[in-house]
Order: structure tokens, then sequence, then C-alpha cells
């Protein structure tokens, strides 16, 4: 693979949820506004990176139009254990009680 790819192998991308591929997209056509700004005006000093992020960006329209079709898996929803609330005796009282009241 070329320079810049290692992050964005096509491996990688099968682990990536779709919100995550659109950012990870939008972060490379800003890098590759960025490089195309820097070789006009003469500052870029790796033309490599250019094609190597090119490459990132068609890597990820793939990934996102095989999603779309049916030809690669979306992964499965991680359940994040923050989103799980510790509760206490007292608070499952108070939860029943104002169920309770809303039955009633």
């Amino acid at each position: 693979m070329a320079v810049g790819t290692k992050t964005l192998a096509p491996s990688e991308l099968d682990t990536f949820e779709d919100q995550r591929l659109v950012e990870e997209l939008r972060k490379a056509k800003e890098e590759l506004f960025n490089l195309r700004f820097q070789s006009a005006t003469g500052q870029l000093e790796s033309h490599g990176r250019i094609r190597a992020v090119k490459r990132d960006i068609a890597r990820l329209y793939t990934v996102i139009r095989e999603r779309e079709l049916g030809i690669r898996a979306t992964p499965a929803p991680v359940e994040t254990t923050k989103a799980k609330k510790k509760t206490t005796k007292k608070a499952d009282a108070a939860d029943e009680a104002a169920a309770k009241e809303e039955a009633e």
C-alpha cells in the first residue's frame, strides 16, 4: 500500500460503522484539498501523499457503496458499558412508584 494508508486498510474499514466511514471520508477530502492548495502554492513536500489520499477516498467510497448494495456486511452495533446506569435500591423504588402513579 502507498504512504499514509496504513490506518485505512480494507480489513480495518470493515470494522467501522457507517457514520465513522463518512467522517473518515470528510477528513480525507479535507486533506486532499489542503494538499492541492500546497501543491498550487509550491509548498508541497511529498507529491506521493496526494496519490495516497486519493486512493483512501476511493477505498472509502467503495466500502460505503458495497454496504449499500449488501455486498459487504455492516458491523453489528457495539453496546457501550457507559450506557448502563448503576442503580440503587432507593432509585429502583422511586422508579417503581413513579410507574405506578402513571398507571393510575
